[in-house]
């Protein structure tokens, strides 16, 4: 979702409940779009709200975390600094739904005298002055207003769109929504400011109706129901009664957020939290890091793929190698039958007509007539015993290529996975190590330093659950982290995660099933597998799993095993340190 009006709203009551009446202790710039203002309140807590105005992600929240600011800082912020630092914040508001903050401060001047400031987040109220601003607009750039020093400030009209909040009455609604004809959740983004397509789309739902018909063809009775809605959720609003919640898929990627409970997803996974900014950090460091690490490992992704690519061209003719060698058997069929028959072929034969005494039918034997009925036979024989050479070298060939296709699709499915860059370099150290990239190897110590860590869950009955994210992880917790009574769990078709249900010195027949369902759940989930409405599974005791001599990083095997189909997902799991 959009960092929309009601976003705002619960930043701005967030805001005013931790800060109204405490002094701005510190402000900082670590970056050039950012700021961080530090504000000791009146109960001696201290709180840090950081603002971003970057042009892809914009927001405000409250944060724990604390960011290195520069040896020398930027002109705005020592202009915030002079006019706004040892202040008290007296003011936090919202001018109707839009998305501006405005944080009223008393500062003392240079003379001594009180003066009250405004900082105003995105936009300035009406009538201000603009003392300076994060980011400078010019008539060039924009020609709805200039953002400069010493400029009257002022909202712009928001093309037409009325207030949500002071919609009272259900006609003057309705003739809004539907004065032109189109789909009802744009009917109601389009006309009221602060609302967003999700929200409206989730007010169609909360109402029963589809967000996609027309707002022309709403019928009294639907638009009874719609403003009810309408009106329930502005309630909220005005009386802060907000629910912050975080909304994923079912890889657990954060897809949308939401200052208020959003009823179209209840077929996906929704985290409540007890603070918007809580929603805003996470969702955007979830993001951003998600980002982040993807863009890192496009270049690996991309040697990955290509080197796939290439394998499965290369299989495609070792196949067709292969298939063209199944015809030796008959080379030397029809050299045995020379050497039977070939006493009745005269002097330049083109050739012979004999019964095949494996099949009791009639064969034509080409012949080359130069040659005398042995070296035919021989002939027919060498092609046998070369088809032969290269039906048992294809066939290795083949063995190899495909180990190194299943290798390869199950880094493909590790860098999935990756979480921090101690991840990318493990799954960088393993395509070195196997000779896919150049580059040193890292020492020991370096190896130990940059490791990553698997996995680790919590099911609903208590057991220890491990994931490996990559296939030295996967050794790892198989060969190591796990004992003989321990499950071992595994995708059947697809590449993925190896995952270990410790039981220790528990009997492994006693674990109850639904560990077992969780387990599988989970090699499912950390699978290429997981889009998929089942996945099988396969589980075994670990002592039953072996690791070949010379085998490659993550490949194992086993002659004895149960199976599950189940449903990928991590429910009922709780994440461990």
């Amino acid at each position: 979702m959009a960092f929309d009006g009601i976003t705002t709203a619960a930043v701005a009551d967030e805001i005013r409940i931790r800060t109204l009446k405490g002094r701005i202790y510190k402000i900082a710039q670590p970056e050039k779009d950012e700021i961080l203002i530090t504000v000791k309140t009146g109960e001696g807590t201290t709180e840090r709200l950081f603002i971003s105005v970057s042009a892809s992600l914009p927001f405000v929240y409250f944060t724990d975390q604390n960011k290195k600011s520069p040896d020398k800082a930027p002109n705005f912020c020592m202009v915030l600094r002079k006019h706004m630092q040892n202040g008290r914040i007296t003011s936090v508001t919202q001018p109707g739904l839009e998305r501006v903050i405005k944080i009223g401060v008393e500062h003392r001047d240079e003379m001594g005298d009180m003066k009250e400031k405004y900082l105003c987040i995105e936009l300035m109220g009406k009538y201000s002055k603009v003392i300076d601003s994060i980011k400078h607009i010019s008539e060039s750039v924009s020609s709805v207003r200039a953002v400069l020093p010493g400029r009257d400030y002022f909202i712009p009209e928001t093309l037409d769109k009325k207030d949500p909040l002071t919609a009272e009455d259900p006609d003057d609604f309705m003739s809004t929504i539907k004065k032109t004809a189109t789909p009802l959740f744009k009917a109601l983004y389009g006309n009221y400011t602060g609302i967003s397509p999700v929200e409206s789309n989730d007010l169609c739902f909360r109402a029963g109706l589809d967000g996609n018909m027309s707002s022309a063809a709403l019928g009294d009775s639907e638009g009874e129901k719609l403003f009810s809605c309408f009106r329930e959720l502005m309630e909220d609003i005005k009386n802060s009664r907000f629910s912050p919640e975080i909304v994923y898929d079912k890889t657990m990627i954060p897809v949308d957020f939401a200052a208020v409970h959003l009823s179209g997803y209840e077929d996906m996974e929704i985290k409540s939290f007890d603070s918007i900014s809580l929603v805003l950090e996470k969702f955007y460091a979830e993001k951003n890091r998600a980002e982040r690490i993807r863009q890192r490992s496009a270049d690996t992704r991309k040697i990955v793929s290509t080197i796939i690519e290439r394998d499965a061209k290369k299989y495609d003719i070792q196949l067709h190698q292969l298939e063209s060698t199944k015809k030796k058997d008959k080379y030397r069929v029809y050299g045995e039958l020379i050497n039977t028959y070939g006493y009745s072929c005269a002097e330049g034969d083109k050739s012979l007509k004999c019964i095949n005494f494996y099949t009791n039918e009639e064969v034509t034997i080409p012949l080359d007539p130069d040659k005398t009925p042995l070296e035919n036979a021989q002939r027919y024989f060498d092609r046998y015993q070369k088809l032969k050479r290269t039906e048992e070298a294809v066939t290795l060939q083949l063995k190899e290529t495909k180990a190194d296709m299943d290798h390869l699709q199950s880094v493909q499915a590790s860098l999935d996975l990756i979480e921090n860059e101690s991840d990318l370099n493990e799954i960088r150290r393993e395509l070195m190590d196997a000779g896919y990239i150049r580059g040193k190897g890292l020492s020991k110590g370096k190896k130990k330093e940059e490791a990553g860590k698997p996995l680790h869950f919590v099911s609903s009955d208590g057991y220890d659950l491990y994931v490996g994210k990559n296939n030295y992880q996967n050794d790892y917790i198989t060969f190591k982290l796990a004992t003989g009574n321990d499950w071992w769990f595994h995708s059947k078709k697809f590449p993925g995660s190896h995952v270990i249900l410790k039981v220790g010195r528990g009997d492994p027949d006693k674990v109850p099933d639904r560990a077992f369902n969780e387990a599988g759940a989970l090699a499912a989930f950390y699978s290429k597998g997981r889009g998929q409405s089942k996945v099988e599974i396969d589980y075994v005791l670990k002592k039953e799993v072996k690791k070949p001599a010379g085998s490659k990083p993550g490949f194992v095997v086993y002659y004895t095993n149960y199976s599950m189909a189940i449903e990928p997902g991590i429910q009922g799991l709780t994440e461990a340190d």
